[in-house]
């Protein structure tokens, strides 16, 4: 919202004001939350703005009667292959959230009902071509590392510590990080996100004898990119994503990222990143191990930085300003 602020007339829509600390200073307009049945006559209420693009960064929006051209966004495809929904849902919506991934159509009538599909990376979009899923147009809108991020000193030697940051789901295989932590006893793992009692229970009940690993239980954003200035790398051996904003966070930074060796993670990490097998807790502890070597890790946070130069918002936002062009020529 903010990169296309300064070239067109951005309106956001909102369901909560508490929303609006995390959102940049722009016009908005208070709706249904997306999760009421309210949504499906959303379209009612915004035919009232007179807009002229609806953007939507989901792929739920609902678009009957609209009068308007309308993007969806589709991330990422993980919940085919891992079903299980995210446990912030109302239980009703988790039971939908099940049915709607049991097979292929609910998608594609709902991106149908756009006129242009966006996602986030090469990798969606592969497989969104390999399932079929829309008729529509797809272009990709992709994901960047905030801006105004000054990479650390790579002079400075690193402390060692690891971050991840993520959910604890299980296609996130947080479990392998863990047991590669048995291999790296002068290492501390920095678990960042919320968590609930259960899972970390489960979790911590898997930490080696003698490992350090820490549950933070969430972190604000500037404890977040102290840690990442500080850390060896940042950490993941997720099996699913869309992108992995994470990644590039912590490049942008300078902080070398070690990770699963999953096409995702290829397109974002490039020639920077550290790839291991997803199910090897050796691998990944050799990867950090090699990056004690000073010089090594040196490279790698150089490298680093530029590979997150790849990505910027402003290409993001001209790619949607395209998008509108095309959709309503003449504005």
């Amino acid at each position: 919202m903010a990169a296309v602020a300064p070239f067109a007339d951005v309106t956001m829509l909102i369901h909560d004001e508490r929303q609006l600390a995390l959102l940049p200073e722009l016009p908005w307009v208070k709706i249904n939350s997306p999760l009421s049945p309210m949504e499906l006559f959303v379209a009612r209420h915004v035919n009232k703005l007179g807009a002229g693009l609806v953007f939507c960064p989901m792929q739920t929006m609902g678009s009957w009667g609209r009068k308007y051209p309308l993007v969806l966004t589709l991330h990422d495809l993980i919940y085919y292959e891992h079903p299980a929904p995210p446990g912030f849902l109302p239980a009703p919506v988790r039971v939908l959230w099940r049915l709607y991934h049991k097979a292929y159509w609910p998608q594609r009538l709902l991106l149908n009902r756009a006129d242009v599909v966006a996602t986030i990376s090469e990798t969606t979009l592969g497989l969104m071509n390999k399932f079929r899923l829309t008729r529509k147009p797809i272009r990709i809108v992709g994901n960047a590392p905030q801006g105004n991020r000054v990479p650390r000193d790579p002079a400075v030697v690193p402390d060692k510590s690891l971050v991840y940051m993520g959910s604890f789901m299980p296609y996130k295989n947080v479990e392998t990080l863990i047991a590669g932590m048995a291999e790296l006893p002068d290492f501390t793992l920095h678990l960042l996100s919320r968590i609930t009692p259960q899972r970390r229970a489960e979790l911590s009940a898997l930490v080696p004898a003698g490992a350090a690993v820490e549950f933070h239980n969430g972190v604000t954003d500037a404890v977040y990119d102290d840690m990442l200035l500080r850390a060896t790398a940042l950490v993941t051996l997720s099996k699913a994503e869309g992108y992995g904003l994470p990644l590039v966070e912590a490049m942008a930074l300078g902080t070398p990222v070690v990770v699963a060796d999953t096409d995702i993670f290829r397109e974002v990490g490039g020639a920077a990143a550290r790839y291991v097998p997803a199910d090897s807790p050796t691998a990944f502890a050799a990867a950090v191990r090699a990056l004690d070597d000073h010089a090594a890790w040196q490279e790698c946070s150089t490298a680093s930085v530029a590979q997150a130069g790849t990505f910027s918002w402003e290409a993001s936002a001209k790619e949607l300003l395209a998008i509108a062009g095309e959709l309503r020529p003449g504005h």
